[in-house]
Parts: structure tokens; C-alpha cells; sequence
């Protein structure tokens, strides 16, 4: 589809990123928005977050709208579909769109289940075992997947599948999912589980876009419980990153909109079908739960944590002292039936 000059010029690019307080984070990020103002030099990139981090959303999309932008594509730098991306997201945009009825928006999908990103997976994955200097064969191998966990079944299950298809596709002798957070299981009890099925090697891979508190913790507990078994070799594979594969995808999600294909998974969404054992949350309002944190963050300017901020961080006199919020903890407000499960983490139980 050719389009004119003048056309191209009325559209614009926004990804909409979830933000965090570690700034090493936001430079992964940010260094994705580069390569893909790159890619799509026929017509402005922009990029806002839901919380923890400048620009926010509607930020970019002033800059859009400044930029002389009508139409605007929105994609969530997510890699499922769970709360942000079918709630806090959307719920952004409704509202700007509202007070902006010069411009159309039209939201994207989440990168998701997707050849390229099961790609880049395993090859982040390879890059770990070139790094062994043990032979050992992969029949011998665990691979332990670790997603960020949510309060949705449907972006956690995505995890598992994303699990399986590395699993056979890498030929390794066994396969499990973990997750970071907010269900279960977690890394720790999940490690200690792994370890009693006898693999010589256990690959533990993050499935995230960027660093942060979570990757730290999840390599933290990977240490923990290698200690404690010297006899069996653990792997950190790297994060995605800025894999070339990684934006690829990007690319396609926009495209996707631009050029009229886009299915968002809604057959799957707790909040639109009756999915087992979520059905109360059907027809739920959509609202984002994020207005308490928009642009809550810490510059790098002389902070002690040198950008590398986390939820153990107990800086509160430096961030007082130089007028920056000062937030050692966050917890989501989205409601999970299972909060109480005795393998979930403590932040979600319902008395926490």
C-alpha cells in the first residue's frame, strides 16, 4: 500500500512501556525507541510509560500531536496481554482520545506468541550454553522459564506454551515455568523443586524485555539454591533485550495496524469471556490503576544506587533531600482470586 508524503506525514508511532525505577531499565528501553525511529523514518516514533518513568503516555502523544500527527498508532511494549495491556493502557488512550478528537487512535497488540520472539528466545538461550565450558548433554538439560507472572491465567499460560515450544525446539531433557511474581510458582520453591529430578544442568532464562528488580531477584535466588547444590551446573541466560528479532516484531505490530491487520486476543480475555474460574471478572470497568505512580521515578544525577534502583533501595534521605519520590514498594491493585495460595508471594495475600 503506497501512501503519499502528506499522508505519511499525519501518522505517528507510539509504544507504551510500563516504566521502572531502575534507569539501566529505561535505557534498554529507550535504546529500542532509537532503532525503531530507524526503521520507520517515514514517520515520527514516540514512546510513553504507565508509571515510574517520563514521558508518560499522554506525554507522547502530545509529541505526536505537535508533530502534526491525525492518526496514531498505539503499541504496548508488552510481552503478553494481562492487565496493563487490556486495561491501564487502553484506558489511557480512551481517555485521550476523548479529550482529543482531532487525532484516531488505533491500539495494537502485545509482541506475544510469535515465531521471531521464540527465536530470539532460543537464541539467547544458545548464547548460554556457548558460554559453558561443561559438556553436558542437553537430554541432561532443564530448562526453567521464567515469566513475570500476573493476575491474568491467559498471559500466564502464554509463558508455559512459549516454554514448551524452547523446550522441544532445543531438544532439552525437561522443561518447567516459573514466574517472578503476583501467582505461582515462584523462582525459589520452583529451583528446589527442579532440583530433585536429577539433571546435571538446570538453564534459567528470564522471559523479560529489559533488566530490573525482577531479573536481579530471580538471578539472586538462582544463586541461592546453586549454593546450595554444587553438583549440578545452573545457566543465567540473558533477557530478550534488544534483540534484532525483538524489533522485527515491533515492527510487525505496527504494521499490523497501520495496514488494517490486527487481532488482539479477546477469545482468551478474562475480562470480555467467563474464563475458568476468573468469570466474576467479566465486563469488569476499564480503568487504569496507575494514576497514584504516573511519573513517579529518581534521577541519576549523584543517586547512590548509580540508576540501578530496585525495591530493596532504602535511599529515602537522598530522594528527599533532591525532591524525588521515594517509592521502596509498589503493589497492584488488580483483584486475583488467588491470593492466598500458599506458594504465591506475599505482596498479593489479601491481609498483606
Amino acid at each position: 500500500m503506497s501512501k503519499t508524503q502528506s499522508d505519511t506525514k499525519k501518522t505517528g508511532v507510539i509504544i507504551c512501556g510500563h516504566g521502572s525505577r531502575n534507569q539501566n531499565a529505561m535505557k534498554e528501553f529507550t535504546r529500542i525507541i532509537k532503532i525503531l525511529k530507524g526503521r520507520f523514518d517515514h514517520m515520527p516514533v514516540e514512546y510513553g510509560y504507565l508509571e515510574f518513568a517520563h514521558p508518560l503516555i499522554h506525554q507522547g502523544l502530545d509529541q505526536l500531536r505537535e508533530q502534526g500527527c491525525i492518526n496514531i498508532v498505539a503499541v504496548p511494549g508488552m510481552l503478553f496481554a494481562a492487565g496493563h495491556t487490556k486495561n491501564d493502557i487502553p484506558s489511557v488512550l480512551n481517555t485521550y482520545q476523548i479529550n482529543h478528537p482531532d487525532v484516531t487512535i488505533k491500539y495494537g497488540r502485545e509482541l506475544g506468541l510469535d515465531l521471531k520472539m521464540i527465536r530470539a528466545a532460543g537464541e539467547r538461550i544458545e548464547e548460554t550454553l556457548v558460554s559453558s565450558n561443561n559438556r553436558i548433554n542437553r537430554y541432561e538439560t532443564l530448562l526453567m522459564v521464567v515469566g513475570r507472572g500476573t493476575s491474568d491465567p491467559d498471559a500466564n499460560s502464554n509463558v508455559s506454551k512459549m516454554m514448551r515450544m524452547l523446550w522441544e525446539g532445543m531438544g532439552f531433557g525437561w522443561g518447567e515455568v516459573c514466574y517472578s511474581g503476583v501467582t505461582f510458582p515462584l523462582v525459589e520453591p520452583a529451583l528446589e523443586k527442579a532440583v530433585k529430578l536429577g539433571y546435571k544442568r538446570i538453564i534459567i532464562f528470564p522471559y523479560f524485555l529489559f533488566t530490573g528488580v525482577l531479573v536481579k531477584r530471580i538471578f539472586s535466588y538462582t544463586d541461592m539454591v546453586a549454593e546450595i547444590n554444587p553438583h549440578i551446573e545452573f545457566l543465567k541466560a540473558n533477557y530478550l533485550s534488544d534483540h534484532p528479532l525483538i524489533i522485527d516484531t515491533f515492527v510487525d505490530r505496527v504494521n499490523e495496524v497501520e495496514y488494517g491487520y490486527n487481532v488482539m486476543n479477546c477469545q482468551m480475555c478474562k475480562y470480555r469471556e467467563p474464563v475458568l474460574g476468573f468469570e466474576d471478572d467479566v465486563g469488569l470497568v476499564q480503568k487504569s490503576y496507575h494514576c497514584h505512580v504516573e511519573g513517579m521515578g529518581r534521577s541519576l544525577h549523584n543517586c547512590p544506587c548509580k540508576g540501578d534502583c530496585d525495591a530493596s533501595c532504602h535511599e529515602k534521605k537522598f530522594c528527599q533531600q533532591n525532591d524525588l519520590p521515594w517509592t521502596p514498594s509498589h503493589k497492584h491493585n488488580h483483584i486475583y482470586r488467588y491470593a492466598d495460595h500458599p506458594l504465591g508471594p506475599h505482596s498479593m495475600k489479601n491481609d498483606a
